[in-house]
């Protein structure tokens, strides 16, 4: 791993919501999202490590000097805007090279620079174009040139993709992704979708009310949620009511009983056993060792996959197939629930700290 960049230690806020309390580190040259839902504390992060608030205990670190009292503008950390907040009255190019005018920057040495940064994000020739005449994806890299002029050592994005449709957010998440790659800066970005913290991160941050949930590769978060409330936010996720024996697994709510398999290290008792949608299988037979008999109750499709709910003695669950591999059964249709015991996760009935602790850096 690259050497750390960044460092929050014993970061704590207050306010009337929630109170803010975050410990963790980026290291230099990493893609780091910041994901939680509206009123997590996302922006407030973003706004402690600018510089625009400061925290009541706790010092932040930038390439190993304590800012943590330094002014927004002595911290070398550029920041993306949701609004790209661009100078109508300037061109592109002058607003990218702003920055560099106040700094004092010869007009050579800043039309130079001005130039690399449009090649950079794919802009060569739209110096001379106003704001107003770009599309939003445009504006969006006049953005994020202007604030890679001045070489910050940390970049912040703050939700950029919240005001575009969902086919420009795709193009641009895959642009600014390959840009950070070859300019080899390190971000932070801030978002509320998790297919965008899951497609960009190489690693990222899980935000509840203010508390710190789980940080992780988006491959540990998705598939060894630290709790079930992350296991909960990320992606969707099947809860089945069960009941673990000596002898086995009994699936609860079904006539009669059906004794299943399960891992030796599930403690005994009720609770809930969970697994992703795509993790599950339909089948037509029920030759499987772990089949289940269930009813579909609904047949979703999408384009490229199809999901099938299902339900089965008061409970429901969701299997996601891709289009092709989909069994033909429609709504009222009986089949059966292949559950995916070696990678299913028990989770002991009014246990929500159960689940090993994955919140640190």
């Amino acid at each position: 791993m690259n050497d750390i960049l960044l460092e929050l230690k014993n970061i704590r806020r207050s306010y009337p919501e929630f109170d803010l309390a975050a410990d963790f580190s980026v290291a230099e040259g990493e893609f780091f999202s910041i994901l939680g839902p509206s009123g997590s504390g996302k922006t407030t992060l973003l706004r402690l490590i600018a510089g625009f608030d400061r925290p009541d205990t706790g010092r932040i670190f930038l390439g190993g000097v304590d800012i943590t009292e330094l002014p927004p503008h002595r911290r070398r950390v550029g920041m993306v805007f949701q609004d790209y907040a661009l100078f109508p009255h300037l061109t592109s190019g002058e607003n990218i090279g702003y920055s560099l005018k106040i700094m004092g920057m010869p007009a050579a040495d800043r039309r130079k620079r001005v130039d690399e940064l449009l090649h950079l994000t794919g802009l060569s020739g739209f110096g001379r174009r106003d704001p107003s005449s770009l599309s939003g994806g445009e504006r969006q890299r006049v953005a994020l040139a202007r604030a890679l002029a001045a070489e910050p050592l940390l970049l912040l994005f703050d939700e950029p993709f919240s005001a575009l449709d969902y086919s420009l957010r795709r193009r641009l998440r895959a642009e600014i992704r390959d840009i950070q790659r070859r300019a080899g800066f390190t971000a932070i970005f801030v978002t509320h979708s998790q297919e965008e913290a899951l497609s960009l991160s190489d690693r990222l941050l899980i935000l509840s009310a203010g508390c710190v949930k789980q940080i992780g590769h988006p491959e540990e978060v998705y598939h060894e949620p630290s709790s079930p409330y992350v296991a909960d936010f990320i992606g969707e996720i099947n809860r089945l009511p069960v009941r673990v024996a000596a002898e086995g697994l009994y699936i609860e709510g079904l006539e009669g009983e059906i004794l299943l398999p399960h891992q030796r290290s599930w403690q005994q008792g009720r609770g809930f056993l969970r697994f992703r949608p795509e993790e599950g299988v339909i089948s037509l037979d029920g030759d499987a060792e772990a089949a289940v008999p269930v009813t579909v109750a609904a047949r979703t499709f999408t384009g490229p996959t199809v999901t099938l709910s299902v339900q089965g003695g008061g409970w429901r669950a969701d299997v996601l197939s891709l289009g092709g591999q989909a069994p033909a059964l429609a709504a009222g249709a009986m089949g059966w629930l292949i559950l995916p015991l070696r990678k299913a996760v028990f989770e002991p009935e009014d246990d929500e700290t159960g689940m090993p602790d994955r919140t640190q850096a």
